[in-house]
């Protein structure tokens, strides 16, 4: 449990601030500690002589900083208070995990089996009763623990097992490649699709349906509007959005001619200047360092810092203007492949209107978890304190090992929570794991905590078979999922809700 301490409000500022200036940034590249650890090439994987395991206190004294992770009023929704509908989640999310064993199984060599071992007849998961919370075993650890020789068939069967046994739903988005033909993927995608464009077409769009439907992945087609509305940006009623639209974009603007002359001021000139060093450090750069959208990000950037001053700019606030940016502006780019798609085919009209959109929801994400960049960030520190929690609980094993090695959750944990995981998964992956957050009730204050804790259970084999400091915690923060793709992340998100329906007393004393 939270300490009373940690509860109270850090941000208080001294009177000699001023609105938007540049705060100590204790971002993806600074750490709020004082003595730092610094970041060492990775060790040959090819075999060496065994060395003798080094403590946190030797690699300490040879080494001074291991963070650096490189270059590194409409109408609101009432929709915090609303609950996801669990017997449909829980399906969808064991119906994933079901999908992804049968996968499995149809992938296995035909000569997998040895000359004494006879194929076993598949075995359906026993069910769960309803209403039964009992604790299952996570997925790694259900692995695991198996003897060598039963792991590859007995990880199937046990995440199949990790959730209460009531898949009926199936769930649409989540590619199954080996058991339909891309005939039948592309009548279930356009059903799906189908499916969402008869609910946007109503008069008043019903958004804890459309919550519903948008957990399992929303469709490139209306991800856009979704998106929008399910942030709260545009209100739900069909006839009102365009005036709406019409008046943000105005509003934002003028907030421009107003304000952006400014960033030359000695004044705003720290805050305009960080800004311009950390744009180019962002991904995909092929995207990110055309002019047009690099002078659009100063700009959405630099206005939401002098209207922001409790917070002011923080490093880690301007990788959440890229996934808006990218679904946005897919509006209007037929490229397969945004992230090196030309923005300069794309018309000046609709490059503002993608301006001002991303601009007013990610502002819409930032009120939700602005203690997260206030002074001394006391919002990621409490997050990282209840995911320790959290991981001491699910995974105990894990938590001993880091802890037996000295590797502190704030380590590598502090950037999963000021950049939401964006640089941990590609691009394509935070989109689609937005998708979910942005259909969970507090989705990136609150679930994000379960999907950091079922990603750290992801990788315990790995993280177990690590005996030193060094090794350990360069692979927690550079950990391998360059080629992840959606069904991944469907996964991820699957084990996170199947955490969040055990174990949802955790963070309570973090909600206000």
């Amino acid at each position: 449990m939270a300490s009373d301490g940690a509860r109270k409000q850090f941000w208080k500022r001294s009177n000699t601030k001023v609105p938007g200036s540049i705060q100590h940034a204790y971002g993806a590249r600074h750490p709020p500690f004082g003595t730092l650890l610094k970041a060492t090439p990775k060790v040959p994987t090819t075999p060496v002589k065994a060395k003798r395991v080094s403590t946190f206190q030797e690699f300490e004294s040879n080494t001074s900083d291991a963070w650096d992770a490189g270059e590194d009023d409409d109408e609101l929704l009432v929709m915090a208070a609303e609950s996801l509908n669990t017997a449909v989640v829980m399906e969808t999310a064991n119906r994933v995990l079901r999908n992804h064993s049968q996968r499995q199984g149809c992938h296995k060599p035909p000569g997998a089996l040895g000359p004494e071992q006879k194929p076993k007849p598949s075995v359906e998961p026993p069910s769960v009763p309803s209403g039964d919370l009992r604790l299952v075993k996570s997925v790694s650890e259900s692995r695991t623990s198996c003897p060598a020789g039963s792991a590859s068939d007995a990880g199937p069967l046990q995440r199949s097992q990790s959730l209460p046994h009531s898949a009926t739903v199936a769930l649409g988005g989540v590619p199954e490649s080996s058991t339909l033909s891309s005939s039948a993927l592309s009548e279930r995608e356009a059903s799906r699709l189908d499916k969402f464009k008869q609910l946007l077409a109503g008069p008043n769009t019903d958004l804890e349906e459309l919550r519903k439907l948008s957990w399992s992945g929303i469709p490139k087609p209306v991800r856009a509007i979704t998106w929008k509305l399910l942030s709260g940006y545009l209100p739900a009623n069909v006839d009102r959005r365009p005036a709406t639209l019409q008046r943000k974009q105005k509003e934002y603007f003028a907030f421009i001619d107003h304000y952006y002359d400014s960033r030359t001021d000695e004044v705003h000139q720290d805050t305009y200047r960080q800004i311009h060093i950390d744009i180019p450090r962002m991904s995909p750069e092929a995207l990110i360092l055309q002019p047009k959208v690099t002078e659009i990000f100063e700009r959405i950037l630099f206005i939401w810092a002098i209207r922001h001053p409790a917070s002011g700019y923080v490093q880690g606030i301007n990788d959440l203007v890229t996934p808006f940016f990218v679904v946005f502006i897919c509006e209007y780019i037929d490229d397969e492949d945004v992230d090196t798609a030309d923005v300069s085919c794309v018309p000046a009209d609709a490059l503002r209107n993608v301006e001002a959109d991303t601009y007013w929801c990610m502002s819409r994400l930032l009120d939700g978890i602005q203690d997260n960049y206030t002074f001394a960030q006391p919002g990621i520190q409490m997050k990282v304190k209840i995911l320790e929690e959290l991981v001491s609980r699910i995974d105990g094993q894990v938590h001993r090992h880091l802890d037996q090695h000295e590797v502190r959750y704030l380590q590598f944990a502090f950037r999963w929570m000021n950049n939401l995981l964006m640089r941990e998964v590609p691009l394509r992956c935070t989109i689609r794991l937005w998708d979910t957050y942005q259909s969970e009730p507090e989705g990136f204050a609150h679930f994000h905590l379960y999907v950091c804790a079922a990603f750290l259970v992801r990788w315990r084999k790995e993280i177990l078979e690590e005996r030193d400091f060094q090794e350990l915690l360069l692979f927690l923060q550079n950990l391998p999922t360059a080629h992840w793709g959606d069904e991944d992340v469907s996964l991820l998100l699957a084990e996170a809700y199947r955490l969040k329906f055990v174990f949802a007393d955790a963070p309570n004393h973090y909600k206000k």
